[in-house]
């Protein structure tokens, strides 16, 4: 019993707690909603309500909502459910309650803007999305959304007495305005909004239409950066003013991406504009660098705009506070300059900072009212017409300088302004000098200085030209005539030293007094630098800075008149050659040619005392002037130990160099010139090169006759070029197994008007030595394949073939290979009939080049040829490692005694060379019974004045033209 007493009391406890916990919540439930939903009265004269005081948020409470109504005219609290309409809910829901204290029918219109500008934010600004995507009553059906563009519009009607709870199912995560508006009133407030935008809009379109005919007009760069903004504006007023959107539609939220393009471009072009108006590219290069960086940032955002257009429009924002701060303080600064166009701008910039503040205003929700966001797209409309009408007074102004309809004081005072002087005038009665310029040029000058009395004048002026200065002006005073022309150097605002010239001339007063002198002060401080850089190249080597030959001669004409005074100096003069110096350049570039002869003279200037001289005279040639030393075996220990200074090696990157010199020297002798002293040194130098180098010559008088005769014969040849006197014969190549002419060698040969003949070995020695050796090669080559090209065609042979003999070291280089393939294309010569020979010395002088070069040839089809095969002690250890196809044998073979046994040795060569696929060409065949042997052993050509001597050009044309003849009337008979 007592357990069931128990229980019954545990029940009735139970119970009581669940019943008071009942009635505690639904008080708290109805005092909630009491608190947070009360009812927005509506009455029949009401036109417009902002219903977002009125209503409560709910964020983030999933697909299906349930929320309790407020009490209705019955006092009966209800619960409803809403099932979200939206393919990918957001969560987010909104609840108001509207009651309807007319005795009629009421019939409202629920309005939710798209886009408001008005606390849309900077950092991360809403720039608009739909909002409502359905409203449920708590009677009824859902309300029947209206088509609009611009905003969410849902139409209410509410009986009599009526109090519904409405639950709108919000599309975003903001909802900044929703109002009730009476039908006809919306329709006229939109009305009158649509045709302030028509006007704003007609008004855009027309000054970025102008704006672009003014840029093909006139064509400066300000005029398309204009234009640009214009068009910028124009489409910001189009997307803000929802044109943009019956113009193009575009998908729900596209509309983000568009705004913040928008804003974006109106920055990037306020940028260009501002950087081409002002010129900032005249004033200094980090405007034009910092305005880069600051375009390629916003070009940056204008990407970004497409995946995050809330950041870039907040950057984009940001940006245009500091475009309008640093464009102020641009302008402030040019202003101070004189800048006329810093002047022109002023205006409108200060209405750009005033828009910007009002917009910063606007978007922070400082300023909220139904017509800021339409008034700031008209101002910015505004903006954008005062810039064009600031381009338009630039583009026309000067109009009347055209005319030409200026006075003679407005044409000095252009010309003046038009040579960048400055004016330097100076009141002599008052001692006061102006002195002003508007130039770039002028701008280091301390003008502040400069005006004010004469004497002020002279702390700036350099010390060695203060007194030159006041003496002039004192002249000018004192003769009361004259004019003053006077370079002097001014200290400039940086320190340094400026030179300036001053033309002035004094006017004089009604007594015959000067009361002012007039003219104009130029900075010439480049002329200066230029002459004295002149004069220092006209004395001196730029590339090791030392004296040049002009200078040497001075010093040792200087040294002339030394002599006749102090009988006990004795100078010496050398003259040192680096041998072989053009290898170097060669193998290792001339970069490391230069190096060299750098280092070479430190070297040399390193081993002198300050009373020797060291100059150089050619490109790789020193001279010392040698008078700290006079006795005979001081000079000549002093020259060995040169020759040992110049012969330590040259570390460069992993390799050496070592360097020989050939090293002459003369000794002072009275009634020399100059000139004739040097000349004395550079024979004796001659001589030791043409010994082999490396080697010391003092001169002797017989050098003077050798190397006038050389000199005179370098001459010649350059003349030779000119006269005809060089002429080209051609040696039959005979086939031994026929008997027929299988092609020629060129042999070229100088006749000298008074020596004769010239050896081939003398020519090739002097052409090297002037550096004729090259023009050599190319006057032979072109010529000789001209011929050949001309014999093909005349013989009907294709394989009729050219030998070309290259005979000198100089001309293995890459310039070989470019003179072959342009004589190859332009007399349409097949390459294999073109062969060049090569003698041993001339590949040896450089075996791994002239392998590379050989390679290049043989690629490209050309013959080559080993001449005089078997004179050197290397040829057969070499045979293999060159590219050659053709072998011809030393003429010497066949000569002297043990003929026997040079025939056995001949025949062992064929047998090796046809061995190796080698084609054999004999040479200096004077018997038949040698040809007949020749014949024995398989030669393939013989080459030898017994056949056939060299001819000319006109001989040889003329026997292959009589060949083919004879052939074609030999073809007819057999025929016949």
């Amino acid at each position: 019993m007592r357990n069931g007493l128990v229980s019954g009391t545990s029940w009735r406890l139970r119970s009581a707690f669940i019943w008071l916990s009942s009635i505690l919540f639904a008080c708290f439930a109805l005092t909630n909603v009491a608190m947070a939903l009360e009812p927005v009265g509506i009455g029949r004269d009401t036109v417009a309500l902002d219903l977002l005081p009125a209503v409560e948020f709910h964020k983030s409470d999933g697909n299906n909502f349930q929320v309790s109504t407020v009490p209705g005219a019955d006092g009966i609290v209800r619960r409803i459910e809403v099932e979200s309409v939206l393919p990918n809910p957001t969560g987010n829901w909104a609840v108001f309650s509207l009651a309807n204290n007319a005795d009629t029918q009421i019939d409202r219109l629920v309005v939710a803007p798209h886009f408001k500008l008005a606390g849309s934010g900077v950092v991360w600004p809403d720039l608009g999305s739909r909002r409502i995507a359905a409203i449920t009553p708590s009677e009824g059906f859902a309300l029947d959304r209206l088509e609009n563009s611009e905003a969410d519009l849902f139409l209410v009607t509410l009986d009599p007495g009526s109090v519904i709870t409405f639950v709108a199912e919000l599309s975003s995560d903001r909802l900044p305005e929703i109002r009730l508006w009476e039908p006809n009133a919306y329709k006229d407030t939109v009305n009158a909004f649509t045709l302030y935008r028509g006007i704003v809009l007609g008004i855009a379109g027309l000054l970025a239409v102008f704006l672009t005919i003014l840029f093909v007009v006139k064509g400066s760069a300000v005029f398309p950066a204009t234009a640009a903004l214009a068009w910028a504006v124009l489409a910001y007023v189009c997307i803000d003013f929802d044109f943009w959107q019956k113009l193009i539609p575009t998908q729900p939220g596209y509309e983000r991406i568009w705004r913040a393009s928008t804003e974006i471009a109106i920055a990037f072009t306020l940028v260009v504009f501002l950087y081409a108006y002002l010129n900032l590219n005249r004033w200094h290069r980090a405007l034009s660098a910092f305005t880069l960086i600051w375009l390629c940032g916003l070009a940056g955002l204008g990407i970004l705009a497409v995946f995050e257009p809330a950041i870039a429009s907040g950057i984009a924002r940001m940006s245009m506070v500091g475009i309008a701060a640093v464009g102020a303080v641009l302008i402030v600064v040019l202003a101070v300059h004189r800048f006329d166009r810093a002047f022109m701008l002023i205006p409108t910039w200060i209405l750009i900072c005033a828009w910007l503040a009002a917009a910063a205003m606007t978007v922070q929700g400082r300023i909220d009212n139904d017509i800021v966001q339409s008034a700031l797209g008209g101002g910015l409309v505004l903006i954008v017409l005062l810039f064009g009408f600031t381009v338009m007074q630039h583009a026309f102004a000067g109009g009347t300088f055209a005319t030409g309809l200026i006075s003679d004081m407005e044409r000095r005072s252009l010309a003046l302004s038009g040579t960048g002087d400055a004016i330097w005038d100076w009141d002599v009665m008052r001692d006061r000098i102006f002195v002003g310029s508007d130039s770039d040029e002028m701008s280091n000058m301390p003008f502040r200085t400069m005006n004010g009395p004469a004497r002020d004048w002279l702390p700036i002026l350099h010390p060695d030209d203060r007194d030159r200065f006041k003496a002039t002006l004192d002249a000018i005073i004192e003769h009361r005539r004259g004019r003053i022309c006077q370079d002097f150097r001014v200290r400039g605002e940086e320190g340094h030293y400026h030179w300036m010239n001053l033309h002035a001339r004094p006017v004089l007063g009604s007594d015959g007094e000067v009361v002012r002198c007039v003219g104009t002060l130029k900075d010439v401080t480049g002329r200066h630098k230029s002459e004295e850089r002149l004069l220092h190249d006209a004395l001196y080597d730029q590339l090791t800075g030392l004296p040049n030959r002009e200078l040497l001669l001075d010093r040792l004409d200087a040294l002339t008149s030394m002599i006749g005074v102090c009988t006990d100096v004795k100078p010496t003069i050398f003259v040192i050659d680096i041998d072989s110096f053009g290898k170097i350049n060669e193998e290792f570039g001339v970069v490391t040619g230069d190096t060299v002869l750098l280092t070479v003279g430190r070297r040399l200037k390193r081993v002198l005392k300050p009373q020797d001289s060291l100059a150089r005279l050619d490109a790789d040639q020193f001279a010392i002037l040698l008078t700290s030393r006079s006795e005979v075996p001081e000079v000549a220990a002093f020259a060995e130990y040169l020759r040992g200074v110049i012969r330590a090696p040259i570390s460069f990157t992993d390799t050496e160099i070592h360097l020989t010199g050939s090293i002459g020297l003369t000794g002072w002798s009275d009634g020399s010139t100059p000139d004739e002293l040097v000349t004395e040194a550079e024979l004796a130098m001659f001589e030791a090169k043409k010994l082999g180098g490396d080697r010391i010559e003092p001169y002797r008088p017989a050098f003077r006759t050798s190397k006038s005769g050389r000199q005179e014969l370098e001459a010649d040849l350059r003349r030779a070029f000119t006269r005809q006197e060089l002429h080209l014969y051609y040696q039959p190549i005979i086939r031994i197994k026929d008997g027929s002419t299988a092609g020629f060698e060129v042999a070229l040969r100088w006749e000298h008007p008074q020596r004769g003949l010239v050896p081939m070995g003398e020519l090739v020695s002097v052409a090297e030595a002037s550096g004729q050796i090259e023009q050599l090669c190319q006057v032979t080559l072109d010529e000789a394949t001209r011929r050949a090209s001309d014999w093909q065609r005349i013989s009907g042979r294709s394989s009729l073939f050219i030998c070309v003999n290259i005979a000198s070291s100089q001309l293995l280089r890459q310039e070989l290979i470019n003179d072959v393939s342009r004589v190859l294309k332009r007399y349409h010569l097949p390459p294999e009939t073109l062969r060049l020979e090569f003698t041993e010395p001339v590949v040896m002088d450089n075996p791994e080049r002239s392998a590379r070069l050989l390679d290049k040839l043989q690629k490209m089809g050309v013959g080559l040829t080993l001449d005089e095969f078997g004179s050197g002690h290397s040829s057969l250890s070499y045979l293999m490692r060159f590219p050659f196809d053709t072998l011809k044998i030393d003429r010497n073979f066949l000569r002297g005694e043990r003929h026997d046994e040079r025939l056995m040795i001949y025949s062992s060569i064929v047998t090796m060379a046809h061995d190796l696929g080698l084609t054999i060409i004999a040479e200096g065949v004077e018997t038949d019974s040698d040809a007949e042997k020749l014949k024995q052993f398989k030669c393939d050509y013989i080459q030898s004045r017994l056949y056939a001597p060299p001819v000319t050009a006109e001989e040889a044309r003329r026997r292959l033209q009589e060949k083919r003849t004879r052939g074609k009337d030999a073809g007819i008979r057999r025929t016949a």
